[in-house]
């Protein structure tokens, strides 16, 4: 199948449907979802979305929040910029349909999270995420213009490379001009050409064996863009989210929200003892980047596999009526947050880095945009703020769709592009070859590329990842494509990514933190 659309839309998180939404109203739209629509980062999302709303707060803290989260690594100007149009964002989702909690007083309830110096996060109970997908999703399937493909899988942007053409990371001309996707009702790879094309495909947790990420965050859209040959930077920076459930072999992690330590929430460790204090003085409220070393280095020091969170002395009602969803999976297995501790263990959580973009969400390739988890804005520097990605995201699609109607009626779809030929390929039967490359690939980044790191541990897996992608790209010349294949490629490249960035990087700072190169201030057994 071959189609042509103004604009292609690659992720159907918060980026992908607002910027579907606006751009809609000039021109029609694809969007492509690998899974169902809703199967996003976005809709498990838990604690909400930052924003100045109401005095005492102002644009001004929550910049400062985010410079300081960021550990000097934020572009000032794009946090100011993100920071100072929140509000109209935040007007539009609600336009869209999307319903914050409020109070008696119909002022918007509004919580805190660590690295906060104000109550700034809108929220919907702890399922904000899902609250947002709901209503951009109603609109979108009632949108006239938009088409959505539920299940395709895009394998590959289009480029010159694909007219024969030789490019390099070097280019300054490179053209986007669509994509190839697999088509899971026929089990062929379609060609969409497209005018202008957005990446939005989240981030990448699962090149760790435990995250709170879906199945879906294989870094789709970060390997596809460096494949192309667009600039990639700041992989280093994982962000490890604190507090995940802990409950062996499920996934994906299921996620303890930051706003329940906002609450009041505890860590203690198994003696039950208080310990954030002797890390840092904001204590459970300090940015993610600390409480997640604190964490892990309280487990190496008793030889625990997890910590514990304590609500027991948060009053109950309100536990319940803030925490539903919480409440509800924790009594599934057995745990009763008003009465007992929480186990939680850190989780990869988020990607600070990704597809280098401008202000308008502008990649180095024309024609080419991003935003969402996938793409570096330069807000988040080396550490994300709590509730600062949602944010981002609908700031960036906003802009990249504004940018994109200015642009789209002077490009012309590419008529040359050739369609996927795979004759000669064969069809692999043997999943094993897929799913245990898969494991030990999450075995290495887990294992040497985690929260506290190393030179030696890093050199180890890129050692080990060179001998991964050898094997693997032997697999894909010689396959007829399927998503499984498809995905563990773009793993390895993106594991690769981080090791690589990683390496270069000579210092700790933010999420990035190497027993090579000690801050003064260390613990000594951190």
């Amino acid at each position: 199948m071959r189609k042509k659309v103004d604009f292609l839309v690659i992720g159907s998180g918060i980026a992908g449907l607002s910027y579907a939404l606006d751009v809609a109203e000039h021109g029609n739209v694809i969007i492509v979802s690998k899974s169902v629509a809703d199967e996003t980062s976005t809709k498990y999302a838990q604690g909400g979305i930052a924003a100045v709303m109401y005095s005492p707060d102002s644009y001004e803290k929550h910049i400062q929040d985010t410079l300081t989260a960021g550990a000097g690594l934020c572009d000032e100007q794009i946090v100011r910029m993100v920071v100072s149009e929140a509000p109209d964002r935040i007007g539009e989702l609600i336009e869209r349909g999307t319903r914050f909690d409020l109070k008696n007083d119909g002022t918007y309830a509004l919580g805190r999270e660590g690295g906060h110096s104000e109550n700034r996060i809108l929220h919907h109970k702890d399922a904000t995420g899902r609250e947002i997908i709901r209503a951009l999703l109603h609109k979108v399937k009632n949108h006239p213009n938009i088409e959505l493909l539920e299940g395709f899988y895009a394998i590959d942007l289009i480029t010159q490379h694909h007219l024969g053409q030789w490019i390099t990371s070097k280019s300054t001309d490179i053209e986007c001009f669509g994509c190839y996707v697999l088509n899971p009702h026929t089990k062929k790879i379609d060609t969409i050409l497209s005018k202008i094309t957005l990446l939005a495909t989240g981030g990448a947790g699962n090149v760790y064996r435990t995250t709170t990420n879906p199945v879906v965050a294989s870094g789709d859209g970060i390997a596809m863009a460096h494949r192309a040959k667009a600039k990639v930077e700041n992989m280093e920076f994982i962000q490890f989210h604190p507090t995940s459930l802990y409950n062996p072999g499920e996934k994906p992690s299921f996620l303890i929200t930051e706003a329940m330590r906002g609450f009041g929430a505890i860590l203690r460790n198994k003696d039950g003892i208080a310990f954030m204090k002797k890390y840092d003085p904001r204590a459970e409220l300090a940015p993610r980047d600390i409480v997640t070393r604190s964490i892990d280095s309280e487990m190496k020091l008793q030889g625990s596999s997890h910590v514990y969170l304590d609500c027991r002395h948060l009053d109950p009602n309100e536990l319940i009526t803030e925490f539903p969803r919480i409440y509800a999976k924790c009594l599934s297995i057995g745990i009763d947050i008003r009465r007992d501790l929480i186990p939680v263990v850190p989780a990869a959580h988020y990607i600070c880095g990704g597809i280098t973009v401008d202000q308008s969400g502008k990649t180095s390739i024309h024609s080419l945009y991003a935003a969402g988890e996938c793409s570096s804005s330069g807000m988040h520097g080396a550490n994300r703020l709590a509730s600062n990605s949602l944010l981002e995201a609908v700031v960036y699609a906003h802009r990249a769709g504004v940018d994109s109607v200015k642009s789209f009626k002077n490009v012309s779809f590419n008529n040359l592009v050739p369609d996927w030929n795979d004759e000669g390929m064969i069809l692999n039967e043997e999943m094993i070859l897929i799913t245990q490359t898969t494991r030990e690939l999450q075995n290495i980044m887990n294992s040497y590329v985690s929260i506290v790191r190393s030179t030696l541990r890093l050199n180890r897996a890129f050692n080990r990842l060179g001998l991964i992608y050898k094997e693997t790209e032997d697999l894909y010349q010689k396959s007829i494509l399927n998503k499984d294949l498809c995905e563990l490629r773009n793993l390895i490249k993106v594991s690769y990514l981080i090791v690589k960035m990683a390496l270069e990087r000579k210092e700790s700072i933010g999420l990035h933190y190497s027993t090579d190169y000690l801050p003064e201030n260390a613990q000594e057994h951190i």
